[in-house]
């Protein structure tokens, strides 16, 4: 385990990989467009790519998958009032036993603000049996409800002849999962191959037994379909300077987000804004952590040192303090839902613990091998 030498990215991030001065794929990306001044150019690029893609069989210029958090948010008030299309947003809503109240006020204010929103329910019975599937089979309760959320963007725009969806970042550059690199910076047709869809994704839920009518909402769309329906993504993160967690999380609370407001140290969010409409994805980054030595605080951290406001010093310490942080409520309401018992649950947490990186004591606390920021 090697970290970035510049912020606190590990080289164990699935699919990335350090440049030869050490540094993370992100990082690379930042230095570079630090001191660009071709905003103004690269505006105009969207623009001329817009133009390039919209197409006059649907009412809607574009579609946008949205949770209503704080990077969707942003997006369709950008993505309708300064570019001036008309963007049908998609929200794909976790079963009534997982999302948040503040999850459900969240999409209502972002419907209240004058967009069209296509809303997909999926059967709470298949999904709490894929989130059981996934926590048993891989630690990952979210393996198949990714796929859900993941997938419904593109299958809806080729059900509503939209040729254009508009996406936030770019896991490549912005995050370093390099296999979601296109043809430019802002293509982003490669998503298919992230960690999460590439390679035959939906392989496990049907070994696992889920019939193919089961499946169908959790598919992404193939090649063939994409060219078929002249689909072409977009990373908008790309075209934007001011990109950020913080950035766009305090943009969305001045037009009504409600932000999170139980402590770090249940939830390492260190500003409250990840990931609101759900929580058991608390619980998801402490098991990211165990399995690569990462969690929600690096990417938190990582992002405010490349801007330069916080120092690698100061990120270390918040690391150390909460990135594997959740709170057993969280553990409670999942286990209850898929319906296990605490000791199951961490059973197979220290099954599927990374061993090159931590170590079980025996009264089953978890304690790492490397020095944050060092690595081993």
């Amino acid at each position: 385990m090697k970290y970035c030498k510049n912020c606190l990215q590990p080289d164990t991030r699935p699919n990335t990989k350090f440049s030869k001065d050490q540094l993370c794929p992100a990082c690379c990306y930042y230095d570079k467009v630090r001191d660009l001044n071709d905003w103004e150019e690269r505006y105009n690029e969207l623009l001329r790519v817009i133009k390039k893609y919209r197409n006059n069989r649907s009412n809607f210029d574009c579609i946008i998958g949205v949770s209503g958090g704080k990077d969707s948010t942003r997006q369709a008030l950008w993505v309708r009032d300064k570019l001036g299309l008309k963007p049908l947003l998609v929200s794909l809503t976790y079963p009534p036993q997982q999302v948040t109240e503040r999850g459900v006020n969240n999409l209502s204010n972002l419907i209240n603000l004058g967009f069209d929103v296509v809303i997909s329910s999926l059967s709470p019975i298949t999904w709490k049996e894929m989130l059981k599937e996934g926590f048993k089979s891989f630690t990952n309760w979210a393996k198949g409800s990714e796929l859900a959320l993941l997938s419904c963007v593109p299958q809806i725009a080729i059900k509503y002849k939209i040729n254009l969806i508009l996406w936030g970042e770019n896991p490549g550059l912005q995050l370093g999962d390099l296999k979601t690199v296109g043809k430019t910076e802002y293509d982003g047709n490669n998503l298919k191959f992230m960690n999460t869809l590439d390679g035959g994704s939906d392989k496990w839920l049907q070994q696992a037994g889920f019939s193919e009518k089961k499946l169908q909402p959790y598919k992404y769309p193939s090649q063939r379909e994409f060219e078929k329906s002249s689909l072409q993504i977009i990373y908008l993160g790309w075209f934007w300077k001011d990109w950020s967690i913080i950035n766009n999380g305090m943009y969305s609370v001045l037009t009504g987000l409600e932000i999170r407001k139980d402590q770090v140290e249940n939830t390492g969010d260190l500003h409250g804004i990840f990931s609101l409409d759900e929580d058991w994805v608390t619980l998801n980054q402490m098991i990211k952590y165990y399995k690569y030595g990462f969690g929600r605080v690096s990417d938190y951290v990582n992002e405010e040192i490349r801007f330069g406001k916080m120092s690698r010093d100061e990120g270390i310490k918040l690391v150390e303090l909460y990135d594997e942080s959740c709170g057993q409520k969280y553990i409670d309401e999942f286990t209850n839902f898929i319906g296990i018992s605490n000791e199951e649950f961490w059973t197979n947490i220290y099954r599927n613990v990374n061993k090159d990186l931590f170590t079980i004591e025996n009264n089953g606390t978890i304690k790492r091998k490397f020095k944050v920021g060092i690595g081993l």
